[in-house]
């Protein structure tokens, strides 16, 4: 098999792991954007806690309100999906070079992943500028009700603030992205490894079935680990950065730094942490439906893994 038609393979496994991402998982991204924005503004919480807010929702906008801004996560999580898995996999393969051992070279993962999230960091930032100030209006926010869809809010934006405005949050979401996937594919390729290990087997023909679902509860169980490992060392950025998208002045400084300690002078440490609790619930079952899609497409298309 050509390497153009290899590479091609690992993006369109990538991508319909981006898919399976934003329908699993965007209800509850929506939640999570809602308690960063407005739960840092002051030490009087707009939102008691993630269920509040959900109901909040329901009863102000309905389920749609839920997938506000969803069809920019579409367009961004797919193309971002596709190419940090096509990238991370194609960077893996190229690090690796002759090493013949199976287990998993953290020298190799950790660059492959950074350099990866690094660079699909450019895509995701305007396209979670264009998200989070979508889901943050609403009828209980006048502040923020400004645009009647995602483009309107793009072009806006650039319109207000220039080509660099949809841009804002960049410097957060390349910290977040970088650090955040060299912690996700290292979770992912140890727990992997470590499961396949222990569940070894060579099964006959007619447990072909058996073999399948063994293959899925793997990973199902490191796609998840993996997604609550991202979350948990890297959601102080994510706060910063949505905090950094949807502040009304666009002076605000984009010093994801500066941001976090403003907020922790605010409303203590906490604030650092908003929303936790629906990015946590999102994460498993979200990470968990990407990592099983990628890896039954990458086998249905005939990509060989480790």
């Amino acid at each position: 098999m050509s390497p153009v038609v290899e590479a091609a393979k690992e993006y369109a496994a990538g991508f319909a792991a981006g898919v399976a991402t934003v329908i699993t998982g965007h209800p509850f991204d929506t939640v999570k954007v809602k308690l960063q924005a407005h739960n840092t503004k002051t030490q009087v919480k707009e939102y008691k806690n993630a269920l509040h807010c959900t109901s909040r929702i329901l009863i102000t906008e309905g389920v749609r309100g839920l997938y506000k801004g969803a069809s920019s996560s579409f367009i961004g999580m797919a193309c971002e999906s596709s190419l940090l898995f096509g990238i991370y996999s194609q960077t893996k393969q190229k690090f690796q070079g002759e090493i013949q051992n199976n287990r998993p070279q953290l020298q190799v993962i950790i660059p492959s992943a950074a350099f990866a999230g690094a660079l699909i960091s450019f895509i995701l930032c305007p396209t979670e500028l264009v998200k989070c100030r979508m889901q943050v209006q609403g009828k209980d926010a006048a502040m923020f009700i400004r645009y009647n869809g995602p483009l309107e809010c793009a072009l806006k934006t650039i319109q207000q603030e220039g080509v660099k405005g949809i841009f804002r949050g960049e410097l957060s979401t390349l910290l977040r992205e970088s650090i955040g996937n060299a912690v996700f594919f290292s979770t992912y390729e140890l727990t992997r490894h470590h499961l396949h290990k222990q569940l070894s087997f060579s099964p006959p023909a007619s447990s072909h079935r058996s073999k399948v679902l063994v293959d899925t509860g793997i990973g199902i169980v490191t796609g998840g680990l993996a997604g609550t490992a991202f979350w948990l060392a890297v959601l102080p950025l994510d706060v910063a950065k949505t905090v950094i998208q949807t502040a009304p002045d666009p002076t605000y400084s984009r010093n994801p730094l500066q941001t976090l300690n403003a907020i922790y002078k605010r409303v203590g440490l906490s604030g650092c942490y908003a929303g936790l609790g629906p990015t946590l619930a999102r994460a498993f079952p979200a990470n968990a439906v990407a990592i099983v899609t990628w890896e039954l497409t990458a086998k249905f298309l005939g990509i060989r893994r480790d």
